[in-house]
This record gives C-alpha cells, structure tokens and sequence, in this order.
C-alpha cells in the first residue's frame, strides 16, 4: 500500500508542477474562466486532463509503438504551431473589435467544454514526451512497477495534480482580472500576446531540433 501511494504521490507532484507554466491549455483555461465561467473552464480542463491521462497510461505499455511513429508526431508539431497561430491572430481579431466578450475562432462555438478540452488536448502532443521521460525515471527508481496497479493509481495521481494546477489559472486569472480595473478590454490583448509567444518558441523547438520528435529519438536512443 505505501509503494502505491508512492506512484500516486509522485504522479501527483509532478503533474501539478508539470502544469504550472504558462502554455496553450493554461491560456485557454483562464480565457474560458473569465469570459465564460469557472465551471466550463473546469469542465474544459477535465476534458484535457482526461486526454493527458490516457495518453499516459497508453505510453506506459506501448512505448516501443509510440516511439516508432515519430513522422506522425512532426506533424502534430507543425498542426500545433498552426493552431497556436490561428488562436493568437483570433485572439488579436477580437481585441481590435474592443468588445472583451468577444473570442477566438477556437471558443466562439457551443461545443460542450468537456469535449473541447478533449478535442484540443488530443491535438497538443506536448505531454508524450515529459511523461516518457518521468515515467521511465520513476521505473528505473523503482517507485512505479510494471503491474497494472501502479500504473492506474498513478494516472490517477496524474489527473489530480493536473487539476490542482489549472485551478491555480481558473481561479487565479478569474481573481486578477477581478482585481484590475477596466482589464476586460484588454485581455483579448494579453492573451493574443502569450499566444505569439507561445507559438515563436514552438517554431523555435521545431527548426533547432528540440522538438517532441527529436526528444522521442533520443528517449529510444537510450
């Protein structure tokens, strides 16, 4: 019992503070919290978590598969600069308009929250790689076994921590904005802003071969 509370702990910690930096799902969390409301953002951050979970438990068991499709995941590299593209030039769209209700392409639509975290945290590949590489460090230490077990009460870790760190951009961004007179009207600006930089330092990784498919060659390089 102490060893699986072990896997769930450090599944936990590291997927709380794995979150916590500022990217993609984050922004779209905190846009969803202060133009819609904190429950859609929870129910949008589910959705991703729920993706990022299976994505994990899958990698665990099939790494050698994974590692062998690392084409596909440079196309999901290039996907993701694009709709990170998409998002800031949407997002800058809305701010000219001057009207803080209004969003980007990817949010102004009714599609159940739940879904839309699904949907967007399927295409942002991201995880796969820092879950290779915690998975097999928690492996080698010892502290997750290969048994069935230990796997699910460390996705279960993973989900939990995944959702104590987005709750730090549901409820803090929700808090800020609260707190700043007149900041509806420019955080289309703000969030346009993260967006540009997000996507120059996604292209960055790409063209300097420091991106997730360059970091799946050398997990199977080792």
């Amino acid at each position: 019992m102490k060893s699986l509370f072990k896997a769930f702990f450090w599944g936990m910690t590291i997927s709380f503070l794995g979150t916590l930096p500022i990217g993609t799902m984050n922004v779209f969390t905190m846009q969803i919290a202060i133009q819609e409301n904190m429950a859609d953002a929870y129910y949008f951050a589910a959705g991703a978590m729920l993706v990022e979970i299976i994505y994990v438990r899958i990698s665990i068991v099939a790494i050698d598969w994974i590692l062998k499709r690392q084409k596909f995941m440079q196309y999901m590299e290039w996907a993701t600069f694009m709709i990170i593209v998409i998002l800031a030039i949407g997002s800058f769209m809305a701010a000219v308009k001057g009207n803080a209700s209004d969003k980007n392409v990817f949010l102004d639509n009714h599609m159940n929250r739940f879904l839309l975290g699904m949907v967007l945290g399927a295409i942002n590949p991201v995880q796969i790689p820092f879950w290779f590489g915690w998975s097999t460090v928690l492996l080698t230490k010892k502290v997750l076994e290969p048994k069935p077990s230990f796997y699910n009460i460390y996705v279960i870790g993973i989900g939990i921590g995944t959702m104590l760190g987005k709750t730090i951009f549901i409820v803090g961004g929700a808090w800020l904005i609260g707190k700043i007179t007149n900041a509806q009207q420019y955080i289309n600006w703000v969030i346009g802003g993260i967006f540009s930089l997000t996507a120059l330092l996604q292209l960055i990784k790409i063209l300097s071969s420091k991106g997730i498919a360059s970091k799946m060659k050398k997990v199977k390089a080792e």
